[in-house]
């Protein structure tokens, strides 16, 4: 089984093998592009009646080059076959060119090319911009070939409500740029937003008809936008110098004039996003400007005035409490000392006081009932407490006692010794 290459990895091997087999070649063939970048490289295809190649000619090279590579001339290439690993194209890089000979056709193109561009017809100011609402679509080519099904499947892919006219033209061949020309006058009629001239890829003698002077003049007399598609992106004709926008393939043309239904979509989506972040950052800005009036309400509300000067307080409390308690912990062999000082000083008062009390006991032992009374006296008591004889009245109530028994009595009589 065959192993498994990643893109990349495919795209190194083909560039290793192309450049190991063709290390030195020449190619012949005319230029159809050509670009002098700002770099100092200049890029051009070469192509011949059926294919073509992408080169480039790098400053180094390009500074020892003795003529101005211009579109149309034919060429003789010199250089190495590479590959653009990243897009996965390759390439011709060129070390050298030398002119083959201009052909019959280069030669025709360009001396049209320099007599409209002299008259004015290839200015940018008299070029029209193609409406950005684009509803009806008129489209000269030929109904057979393969352009108008690219266009109208690329169409209905972008935007399908857009409205195609077709109008059948003879694109190649003899009498070709007659039709082209009178269809171009009649499309330009029909009130449609953008006219689309064009045809699929072919041989220079194939596309010539686009080239020819009578398209040019059609194309630059209409109203209505036109749109030059002809060919490959390779291919340069007249038409498009004159028309107003220039799409290297007709279903390209399609691409730049009709939006796409997924990408408008995707821009209103984005466009309802930005609206709602828009309106969340004006809510938390709202939202941020109240918070800032409610704090300022609430530094100036007499209760959290009240609360933060109770929680100073509080701080205050602990910090007092902390503080006392670091000195009692300074002081505490102060205190022991001092709680010494006092057990003894309070042990010495006990004594003494006790040896008080015990006296005090012995003066009450000494005036107890019992232990006072004499042989033969009695203590005379009425309601538990002791009474004298002459506070006593007839028939009350007393109790007589002499310490070992007691008596209860009646007052029969009261008389004074």
């Amino acid at each position: 089984m065959a192993s498994t290459l990643t893109v990349s990895q495919l795209n190194e091997q083909i560039k290793s093998l192309l450049e190991s087999t063709f290390v030195q070649i020449m190619v012949r063939g005319e230029i159809s592009q050509v670009t002098y970048h700002t770099s100092g490289h200049i890029y051009f295809t070469l192509k011949d009646d059926r294919s073509s190649i992408s080169c480039v000619m790098f400053r180094s090279n390009a500074r020892r080059l003795r003529f101005r590579l211009e579109v149309g001339e034919e060429v003789i290439a010199s250089g190495a076959v590479t590959v653009y690993v990243p897009r996965g194209n390759y390439q011709m890089m060129v070390q050298s060119v030398e002119p083959y000979g201009a052909g019959a056709l280069s030669v025709a193109f360009e001396q049209l090319k320099k007599r409209l561009e002299s008259e004015g017809l290839f200015a940018a100011e008299r070029k029209r911009p193609i409406p950005s609402a684009i509803h009806h679509i008129a489209v000269v080519t030929s109904k057979t070939g393969a352009a108008i099904e690219d266009m109208t499947r690329v169409a209905s892919k972008r935007w399908p409500l857009v409205k195609i006219t077709l109008i059948d033209t003879l694109v190649q061949g003899a009498g070709a740029a007659d039709e082209i020309a009178r269809h171009i006058a009649y499309a330009d009629r029909l009130g449609a937003d953008v006219l689309i001239v064009g045809r699929g890829g072919g041989s220079v003698e194939d596309l010539w008809a686009f080239n020819e002077e009578i398209v040019a003049r059609a194309i630059a007399a209409c109203h209505t936008p036109v749109v030059s598609a002809v060919g490959h992106e390779t291919d340069t004709m007249i038409s498009d110098f004159v028309a107003d926008m220039r799409a290297p393939t007709p279903s390209a043309a399609i691409e730049q004039v009709l939006p796409d239904m997924f990408e408008v979509l995707y821009t209103l989506d984005e466009r309802m996003q930005q609206m709602q972040r828009g309106m969340r950052q004006i809510l938390l800005q709202k939202r941020e400007w109240l918070k800032s009036v409610a704090n300022q309400l609430e530094q100036h509300n007499i209760e959290r005035k009240l609360s933060l000067q109770k929680q100073s307080l509080s701080l205050l409390h602990a910090q007092m409490i902390q503080r006392m308690r670091r000195q009692l912990a300074q002081k505490k062999p102060l205190l022991s000392q001092t709680k010494r000082e006092m057990q003894m000083l309070l042990s010495h008062q006990l004594g003494r006081k006790q040896k008080e009390l015990d006296a005090l006991n012995e003066r009450l032992k000494a005036l107890d009932p019992k232990t006072r009374l004499l042989p033969g006296a009695v203590q005379l008591t009425k309601d538990g407490k002791i009474t004298p004889l002459s506070k006593l009245r007839p028939k009350e109530k007393i109790r007589l006692s002499d310490g070992e028994y007691a008596a209860d009595a009646t007052v029969e009589k009261v008389e004074k010794i």
